[in-house]
């Protein structure tokens, strides 16, 4: 425009018609488009309703602003007829001086199909098309501020929230302490306590509780530090006997372990119950017989405190015929032999944890899972499975909630990531995890609450602050 004003000095004067006339010129059917480096910016100036006197102009001049940036875009000269007559004789044209000229035909519809283009500046991602309409011939600089906005710009990569996440280092343990149990049913001669390993169903059990040892024996990994049995007798007989029956039995079981190994590290420890009463009042409690209330409530009274008393009341309760099912279906399972197989696991680097955490997790502490995730890109897919299999390994530990939890946020499974936050280490940690939350379900007021209390936090105020900056720039979008 300033070279406009230099090229016809003389006419400056005629630039002239009223801002009220002015205000009418309409825009509509706006096109904002960005090819490569260029922006391209289309419109149509409706100008039906001026009325523009034969020897005046009206400049209107598009200009793209942003905060204190500003480009004038091409003009659109709007002339009398005589005006137009003069413009004519300069010679100018849209290809020499990039403006567009046309005469107004007053009292007629009149529109004009505006298109230009300017090269695109970074600041133009998010700003405006303004309207500068020079009645004055002051130019446009010296009436920006009586621009009239049109239609915003907006190129801008949407915010997408990332919020940063703080995990936590399990503390390593100090004994990798570990154990694995079953339950065997041995046969034995009635009153008898000697183990007959061909008697009856022995034979499978005692493969099984070999089979429990020796995954444990045969691990070049594991250490065997002890060998724990209890035995348990049914009700069925005297509490005396019953008493002998399940001791002796349970050091009958740990004689024929140690028969069989030789563990140069461990401990065999044997306890006994002389009646499984809590086990005969779960399993009738999934029966369905007649007299089912009035037996459990012989088992759970208190009284008589013999149990000899009570077992003959089951005995006798309503001429025995419930009874004869327990003896029958019941107590062959009451009389039974635990055992716990206890032993502690080497300690291994990052590199052999690496291989184990996806064939043997049971084997390493959650300390060394932690430190297998290190070894991945931080929300890779692999480090996120390292936390998923960490607590599916320790489901009640604090630490692998919460690092499980920032898992499930990274990857937007926000269901998963408040079950295990219920679960999850308390402190800073846990509530910039919250705070993420709250952020990614739209909550920015919540997320902002929780944050500004962390901005200090030794632990994760840096994160804090970070997400805060996020927040700002999503609402400012």
């Amino acid at each position: 425009m300033k070279m406009y004003r230099t090229i016809l000095p003389a006419l400056a004067g005629l630039l002239a018609v009223t801002a009220s006339e002015a205000q009418t010129i309409k825009v509509k059917d706006q096109i904002v488009e960005k090819a490569d480096s260029t922006l391209i910016v289309g419109m149509t100036f409706d100008l039906s309703k001026i009325e523009v006197p034969s020897n005046r102009s009206v400049v209107c001049t598009p200009v793209v602003t942003a905060g204190d940036s500003a480009r004038a875009l091409t003009p659109l000269i709007v002339s009398g007829r005589d005006r137009h007559i003069l413009y004519e004789r300069t010679g100018r044209t849209y290809g020499t001086h990039n403006e567009y000229e046309l005469r107004r035909e007053n009292g007629k519809e009149q529109t004009f199909e505006y298109t230009t283009r300017t090269p695109m500046a970074p600041w133009m991602k998010k700003s405006e098309v303004a309207l500068v309409t020079d009645v004055c011939g002051c130019g446009w600089e010296n009436l920006m501020n009586d621009r009239s906005p049109l239609f915003p710009i907006n190129f801008a990569e949407p915010v997408v929230l990332r919020p940063l996440l703080a995990y936590r280092t399990p503390e390593a343990e100090a004994v990798k302490a570990r154990s694995i149990e079953g339950k065997a049913f041995l046969d034995f001669p009635v009153n008898k306590i000697t183990i007959y390993p061909d008697y009856r169903n022995n034979p499978r059990e005692l493969a099984a509780i070999r089979a429990t040892i020796e995954s444990v024996k045969d691990d070049p990994y594991a250490t065997i530090t002890e060998v724990w049995i209890k035995g348990f007798a049914s009700p069925e007989g005297t509490y005396a006997n019953n008493t002998y029956l399940a001791e002796n039995r349970a050091k009958a079981l740990r004689d024929y372990v140690k028969s069989l190994y030789r563990f140069e590290h461990a401990t065999f420890s044997v306890d006994f119950e002389p009646e499984d009463w809590e086990g005969l009042e779960k399993r009738l409690e999934e029966m369905n017989l007649p007299d089912k209330a009035e037996l459990l409530a012989i088992i759970r009274n208190p009284e008589p405190r013999d149990l000899d008393k009570k077992e003959w009341k089951l005995k006798t309760l309503n001429g025995g015929t419930s009874y004869k099912i327990l003896l029958r279906d019941v107590y062959p399972a009451l009389r039974h032999s635990d055992y716990v197989v206890k032993y502690n696991i080497r300690n291994f680097t990052a590199e052999e944890a690496k291989s184990l955490v996806y064939t043997d997790p049971k084997k390493l502490s959650l300390n060394e899972m932690f430190m297998v995730a290190q070894l991945f890109e931080a929300g890779s897919d692999k480090y996120n499975e390292v936390f998923e299999i960490a607590v599916r390994m320790f489901p009640d530990d604090p630490v692998s909630n919460l690092n499980a939890a920032n898992t499930a946020i990274r990857t937007g499974q926000l269901d998963r990531a408040e079950s295990y936050l219920a679960k999850a280490a308390e402190g800073d940690e846990k509530q910039l995890a919250l705070a993420s939350v709250r952020m990614l379900r739209g909550d920015l007021d919540g997320a902002e609450t929780i944050l500004k209390r962390l901005e200090n936090s030794a632990v994760c105020g840096e994160a804090a602050r970070a997400n805060l900056e996020q927040i700002k720039a999503k609402r400012a979008e």
